[in-house]
């Protein structure tokens, strides 16, 4: 066959590649510049699927730091163990480690919430989840008060869905624009732009305390990506369930990788990083609002992430990804941009920890990111019936300034929702995980609240609710007034 400038997707099947992710690689690589039937073949070969691999026979070996001191934390423990049974059976998994916090996450072989992961050459994104990057940024003021900080760092977020209005947007900086703009997935630009500036909701946050080593005022912010991260894992998972099919059909949905030696693969990894880099602008810009508004002066400032995927290449050239869902590294490699000292918050009414730590054969490189659930949401809600929320809300957050953004208490983030902090922070320190060398003692703390309960969405349907009643109600009028007027005419 003689040289052609361009193919079509239907000859190089007819030539013998395979339907796949594979199919465009090689369409964008053939048509970049003339190729011979050889050399196409040749390519085609390349990119030939790996065969079919089965789960794992052994379960790869996994590090559990991690106890139980009651039969509610037994029992959290034996989901966690059951669902990382299905996760170490994924081809690619190399070995595991489950942080003091853990809990699960979803359906069973979905990796628990404290869970890191080391993959060889893969990506998975139902392991970083879609809160991409979720993270913590603290920053030490130097003469501000905590009460000073409250009030400026209310007025600067925003809790709750979508994003911020648009009277207060926050442009991106010109080099994370120009980064969002290249990435090859749409729909990504506007969001990131939208969201820029926002919180969520769930278990985020902002803290407010004073350094217990130095009185110094502290402000922390948790949060992720946002829509933006979402976003993009969307398209991750889509395209690594398109690359299971042809990898490993046996293995669970949420542990469908991407091969990293693939273009997506390569796209995908380097997607991760706008995101790490536009998360971090976010907390920055939430954290310099503040700043500016009490007219402060920063003592120091960091920050750290902990729903992230880490490269670690070894010697041979191949590279481990480490996925840790809901843990702190406290590796340094991991990060480009450590300060050596990393934040695990545990409630709004227990201190925030400054940690720091090396790595060893029972942590991995990491820590737990947190105190974590022993139960979801709503058994906790179930818990707490027959006492009204202004007598939980006394109980557990006494002396504190809580506030709830959406106006709605959320009782499902009180400190009883979390595990007990004392097992996670004893756990810590049995397995040599990290070290404590300060903390943020509570003065308040700001998050979404139930804002669904109030959400405008539910007021409509509930005026509609109303008005269908009161319409069902006049017509059942009318008509006994209609047989009403017939029996008397009867009568007559």
């Amino acid at each position: 066959m003689v040289d052609q400038l361009k193919y079509t997707g239907k000859q190089l099947l007819s030539m013998g590649c395979s339907e796949g992710p594979e199919l465009g690689e090689i369409l964008r690589a053939v048509n970049a510049k003339p190729h011979s039937e050889a050399e196409v073949m040749a390519l085609i070969k390349r990119y030939e699927p790996a065969p079919v691999l089965p789960q794992r026979d052994n379960a790869a070996p996994c590090q559990y730091n991690i106890t139980a001191s009651n039969d509610v934390e037994a029992a959290n423990l034996e989901a966690v163990r059951n669902t990382m049974a299905v996760v170490l059976r994924t081809p690619c998994v190399v070995e595991a480690a489950v942080m003091p916090d853990a809990c699960p996450a979803g359906s069973v072989g979905t990796i628990p919430v404290g869970g890191v992961v080391a993959v060889r050459d893969a990506i998975i994104p139902g392991m970083h989840s879609a809160d991409i990057c979720c993270s913590l940024m603290a920053t030490v003021f130097d003469d501000s008060t905590p009460a000073q900080v409250m009030e400026a760092a209310h007025e600067a977020t925003h809790f709750g869905p979508g994003g911020r209005e648009a009277a207060r947007a926050l442009p991106l900086s010109d080099s994370l624009a120009e980064s969002v703009a290249a990435l090859p997935y749409p729909g990504l630009a506007d969001i990131a732009r939208t969201h820029m500036g926002t919180q969520g909701d769930g278990n985020h946050f902002m803290f407010i305390g004073t350094l217990e080593s130095s009185g110094q005022t502290v402000l922390l912010t948790h949060h992720g990506s946002r829509g933006f991260g979402a976003r993009l894992y969307k398209e991750g998972m889509k395209r690594a369930l398109q690359w299971r099919e042809k990898l490993s059909p046996s293995t669970a949905k949420a542990n469908a990788w991407i091969p990293f030696d693939s273009d997506e693969g390569r796209a995908y990894w380097d997607a991760l990083q706008v995101v790490r880099d536009w998360t971090k602008e976010n907390h920055t810009n939430l954290h310099d609002l503040t700043l500016t508004a009490v007219d402060g002066e920063i003592s120091t400032r960091f920050w750290n992430e902990h729903n992230f995927v880490f490269r670690e290449v070894e010697a041979d050239g191949s590279s481990l990804f480490w996925h840790a869902k809901g843990a702190t590294p406290i590796h340094n490699d991991f990060m480009p941009d450590t300060s050596e000292v990393q934040i695990v918050p545990l409630n709004m009414a227990q201190p925030v920890l400054f940690v720091k730590g090396t790595r060893n054969d029972t942590n991995r490189g990491f820590a737990p990111h947190g105190a974590g659930r022993n139960m979801s949401r709503t058994q906790h809600k179930r818990r707490m019936i027959g006492r009204t929320e202004a007598e939980i809300l006394k109980a557990e957050t006494a002396g504190l300034d809580v506030r709830f953004y959406s106006g709605t208490p959320d009782i499902s983030e009180l400190p009883s929702a979390y595990k007990d902090a004392a097992n996670v922070m004893r756990d810590m320190n049995d397995f040599g995980l990290a070290d404590v060398v300060d903390k943020v003692l509570p003065y308040g703390s700001i998050m979404a609240g139930d804002y669904q309960r109030n959400a405008p969405w539910r007021k409509r349907a509930k005026k509609r609710s109303v008005e269908k009643k009161e319409r069902q109600k006049e017509k059942q009028r009318l008509s006994s007034l209609h047989y009403s007027q017939g029996d008397q005419r009867n009568r007559r």
